[in-house]
């Protein structure tokens, strides 16, 4: 089997393009229902101790479970779809997301909605999947602005996901969330089902499952640690051990994927220059981008009285940060189009610069909703432009066989930038705090410190994006020459 995309010849190119018009729609709006996942639990999340009759701490783990569960199915439902079909993945993903929905809409206990939540994480790696499977069947000139669309689509969801748990958790039960994400998980399946096409590119191959288990230990490990290491205290064996185990696995898992002919996680591409510093660009970058969802919410709920908090509801929080969303994705046409004119990196570069002024800005106006509005909005430019031009410079440096492990293990990095920014946040604002009350709620200074450090975040995405080469393939060019002769096309003076 042909390694190369299937772009169209001019004699099919009506249909390619008519196709592609179903295509790309269809794949976003499955990618903003799998995202929204991530967020759909939050505003019930206080409510849950009280509802299923658990403590504060165990509630958590219906976040958690989530995490850990998306952390371990993207980079393996990635190489999956490589190898027996993105389509075929897709569905398997999004089959186990809505049986996850209908045991978290019919749980009464805390055990059952873990479960439940745990299965729908698994369907995260849908989206990685969603751009690879453009890369295989859009013609070229579409490519740069569909993976666009579709990789804002991860930020799209998490942005609409607040206001829509707050409205249905405000005027219904809170099963009805789940019930929610059911008939989402089912309109989508229909969806793809019947308009999206199985790619032909395939690597064959088997399967790495010592790899996956390593990994998996590796990353369950890893994330564990930065979750909980707040509550379980960072000095703790419980974490310190976590965080050893991690290393070590890797390190022993990084020789063994070296050193077998069908990895996992193509180490080798992975950490070519163009590849390796996308992927940490991409952490440093979903850091910076994930603080907003932790910062905003957090101050407009705190009561006006202690004098920088707005006293606002959920429900008002979650309506000021939808427009977010909506720039996310209206900024895509334009992260493909700058995207052509000067390479993926200056549009990195430029997203990343924007979310860093916005956080600077955030520091001198942080007083009014509308501060916070038109904030939200500059972050979210800054994050349409970024995750549009990521696709296209991981797709640009590796095989077309191997864009849904590649693409799986960006979107992997992502959410270890999310969840680093989540135990960063956390940690400030449990200990930069002031007397309210009877309770201790975060300081302005503490907020401010967030802000600076997100900003310093997207900082760091920018610098290590002016390292990657000048120039970059677009995205739709086919790349299958042997690895060692591919470097020089990278080198920066090339």
């Amino acid at each position: 089997m042909s390694d190369s995309p299937a772009h169209p010849t001019n004699g099919t190119k009506g249909h390619a393009a008519a196709r592609s018009n179903v295509l790309v729609p269809v794949l976003a709006v499955t990618g903003i229902v799998v995202a929204l996942m991530q967020t759909l639990v939050l505003p019930i999340v206080p409510q849950l101790p009280r509802l299923l009759d658990a403590s504060a701490s165990d509630a958590t783990w219906a976040v958690t479970a989530t995490l850990l569960t998306a952390a371990v199915a993207t980079p393996v439902s990635g190489r999956l779809g490589d190898m027996f079909g993105k389509r075929r993945m897709i569905l398997t993903s999004l089959a186990v997301m809505l049986a996850g929905s209908v045991i978290a809409a019919l749980s009464d206990s805390l055990g059952p909605l873990i479960v439940g939540r745990a299965l729908q994480g698994a369907a995260s790696g849908v989206i990685p999947l969603g751009i690879s499977i453009m890369r295989d069947e859009l013609p070229k000139e579409r490519l740069g602005s569909a993976a666009a669309v579709m990789s804002a689509s991860m930020g799209v969801g998490a942005a609409l996901g607040l206001p829509t748990a707050a409205l249905i958790a405000d005027n219904a039960s809170w099963h009805a969330l789940f019930w929610t994400s059911t008939g989402l998980s089912a309109l989508v399946i229909l969806l793809v089902v019947s308009l999206v096409p199985e790619s032909k590119v395939r690597t064959g191959g088997r399967f790495d499952l010592v790899g996956a288990l390593g990994l998996s230990v590796a990353l369950v490990s890893l994330l564990l640690a930065i979750s909980q290491g707040a509550d379980w205290g960072w000095t703790s064996g419980t974490t310190l051990g976590l965080f050893a185990t991690a290393v070590v696995v890797l390190l022993l898992w990084g020789r063994f994927e070296l050193r077998t002919p069908n990895p996992l996680v193509n180490l080798r591409v992975t950490t070519r220059r163009q590849v390796l510093l996308t992927n940490l660009a991409s952490t440093a970058f979903s850091f910076s981008m994930y603080t907003m969802q932790l910062l905003v919410p957090r101050l407009m709920q705190l009561p006006a009285a202690t004098g920088y908090g707005m006293g606002k509801s959920l429900l008002a929080v979650g309506l000021s940060m939808a427009p977010q969303g909506l720039v996310m994705m209206s900024m895509a046409g334009a992260s493909a189009a700058l995207s052509r004119a000067k390479g993926p990196k200056v549009t990195l570069m430029l997203g990343a610069a924007t979310v860093s002024a916005a956080y600077a800005l955030n520091i001198v106006l942080m007083s009014q909703t509308w501060h916070l509005i038109m904030i939200t909005c500059f972050i979210g430019a800054g994050v349409g432009l970024a995750y549009g031009a990521i696709p296209s410079l991981v797709m640009s440096a590796v095989p077309a066989s191997e864009t849904g492990a590649a693409n799986s293990l960006n979107t992997l990095m992502r959410s270890i930038g999310n969840s680093t920014s989540s135990a960063v946040a956390g940690v400030i604002f449990a200990h930069v705090t002031i007397s309210f009350g009877a309770t201790a709620v975060p300081s302005e200074n503490g907020f401010k410190t967030v802000m600076v450090i997100a900003s310093c975040s997207a900082l760091l995405s920018l610098t290590l994006a002016a390292f990657l080469p000048r120039r970059q393939r677009p995205a739709g060019t086919t790349t299958t020459a042997p690895l060692a002769t591919e470097t020089a096309v990278f080198e920066p003076n090339a």
